[in-house]
């Protein structure tokens, strides 16, 4: 039996209008969602320095310092028998409970730079918050050494575009690494001097901790062998590069 005619139609017209109700939800969806999509995949990444492009064979040995305090002032012995100045991150936190040490890193000529107030994982925070975090940590700083931090080592080594675009918009740079010694890791003192003198090259940025297992008895031997090398040592602010610069994928800052 044939079926009637109106049905066959009504039937065409509730489909048609359903396909077109979906393209138009479609077209609103990428009309709302097209332009963020676009900035988010387009928008250039931001990173922070972990090295620099550097002719001259120079490098930067930097240490963290966010919980204990058993090696400081070893390794404030230590440099100065060989005249190495270095930078060290500190967290607020770690400020409040040594200002001695803070102190004594300052007048030793070594740099002291901000590692956060408490060593939150920036990504986390909010614009404002991150702001405010590392705000403290530069008064902390500066009211024992009367000097204002201008670089930051990130905690966890973590980041995203927010706290990078952040940490710049106070006038800040920041700064990870290239060799990584992994102190942390109580790996031994041979093992920490093969490690790090195997992977420097000029402009690289090393990074320690004041309270690694075997850093001090490895740290002689460091010096020693790079400075064999022909290499010389600066705090960060006098490796990475002033006016105009760009930084590449890798996170190597290069003259522009």
């Amino acid at each position: 039996m044939k079926k009637p005619v109106f049905s066959v139609v009504y039937f065409r017209r509730k489909h048609l209008t359903a396909f077109a109700c979906l393209l138009a939800t479609c077209a609103i969806f990428w009309t709302v969602n097209y332009p963020a999509a676009v900035g988010a995949s387009t928008g250039p990444r931001q990173l922070p320095i972990y090295c620099v492009q550097r002719d001259q064979k120079l490098l930067s040995i930097s240490f963290d310092a966010a919980w204990g305090n058993e090696d400081t002032q070893q390794l404030i012995d230590i440099m100065a028998r060989y005249n190495v100045k270095a930078t060290f991150f500190v967290v607020g936190d770690w400020v409040d409970r040594y200002p001695e040490s803070v102190k004594a890193l300052h007048d030793a000529g070594h740099e002291i730079m901000n590692h956060s107030n408490t060593h939150a994982h920036l990504p986390r925070l909010s614009a404002q918050q991150i702001t405010d975090d590392l705000t403290a940590c530069n008064e902390k700083i500066r009211a024992i050494t009367g000097v204002c931090p201008t670089l930051i080592r990130l905690p966890y080594g973590d980041y995203d575009d927010n706290s990078i675009r952040t940490i710049r918009s106070m006038g800040m740079e920041p700064i990870q690494w290239d060799v990584d010694s992994l102190d942390w890791k109580d790996l031994s003192a041979d093992q920490i001097t093969k490690r790090v003198t195997g992977k420097v090259c000029p402009g690289s940025i090393v990074l320690f901790h004041n309270a690694a297992k075997h850093t001090p008895q490895a740290l002689p031997a460091i010096i020693e062998q790079l400075l064999a090398d022909g290499y010389t040592f600066v705090p960060i602010s006098q490796l990475i590069l002033t006016g105009n610069y760009t930084i590449d994928h890798t996170g190597r800052q290069c003259p522009a």
